[in-house]
């Protein structure tokens, strides 16, 4: 049995997201398709974790097994060649057949690009969320601290009473960066974990707080209730970018 590893990166635009979805057409199962094809075999394709619909992926990681040897530099031309141009392999390699996706993973790093103009590039529209009130950027730093640590997220968790978060919803977040970008800023964010939206969740409530909508009294109390339905809604999924994850 051998094992392989795939870097993937991909424009979730126009995907029900990386998960497989019985109706709607998914990263995974593009690529699970491609692969079966090229090692003539039924394989399961395994991702780090999955991104929602309209997020996107610098630096997604999968695996697969298969019963033999496979040319990795065959199977880079090969699967670029059948996937949409959205969905691009940037390395496969042979691992170690105890290595996973998802369970080898101890840190992820994602970023949420914001942009603050007034008006939003066409050409950048579908990977940032446009932000065109004013906010306080110092509030928004102090909000983004808040977060930093050891912490239930189960407040700011989609589906928190299942999968992941329901068997343990603590997770510890390393840094949140605020980084100035062209037009806006981007919050960087490094973790040892992420639950379903949570990254999303936080921008929304961050947001919320730098706007003057929420207090920043307001972050601790709801961490502390576990009740998602306390927390501000969700920022959108295209300014979010899976960019890495640590192995």
């Amino acid at each position: 049995m051998k094992k392989y590893k795939l870097d993937v990166m991909y424009d979730g635009t126009n995907y029900s997201g990386w998960q497989m979805q019985q109706h709607s057409q998914s990263i995974q199962q593009l690529i699970q398709d491609a692969v079966r094809v090229l090692v003539r075999e039924e394989v399961n394709v395994v991702g780090s974790g999955r991104t929602d619909a309209g997020v996107h992926a610098k630096g997604q990681v999968a695996h697969f097994r298969c019963s033999h040897a496979q040319d990795t530099q065959h199977l880079f031309k090969a699967l670029n060649g059948m996937l949409p141009k959205d969905i691009r392999i940037f390395a496969v390699e042979e691992v170690d057949i105890g290595f996973h996706a998802q369970k080898s993973a101890w840190a992820k790093e994602y970023q949420y690009h914001l942009c603050l103009g007034p008006i939003a590039s066409p050409f950048e529209r579908q990977y940032v969320w446009h932000v065109p009130y004013k906010i306080d950027q110092e509030l928004l730093k102090e909000a983004c601290k808040l977060f930093v640590g050891k912490h239930d997220f189960r407040s700011f968790a989609n589906a928190a009473h299942t999968g992941a978060a329901a068997k343990n919803s603590v997770r510890t977040i390393t840094s949140i960066d605020v980084v100035p970008r062209e037009n806006g800023l981007t919050l960087v964010f490094q973790a040892n974990g992420f639950l379903y939206k949570m990254v999303r969740n936080i921008v929304g409530m961050v947001m919320n707080v730098a706007s003057g909508k929420k207090e920043l009294s307001d972050i601790q109390r709801i961490l502390a209730a576990k009740d998602r339905r306390l927390a501000p809604m969700s920022a959108p999924p295209q300014g979010l970018f899976l960019m890495k994850v640590f192995y």
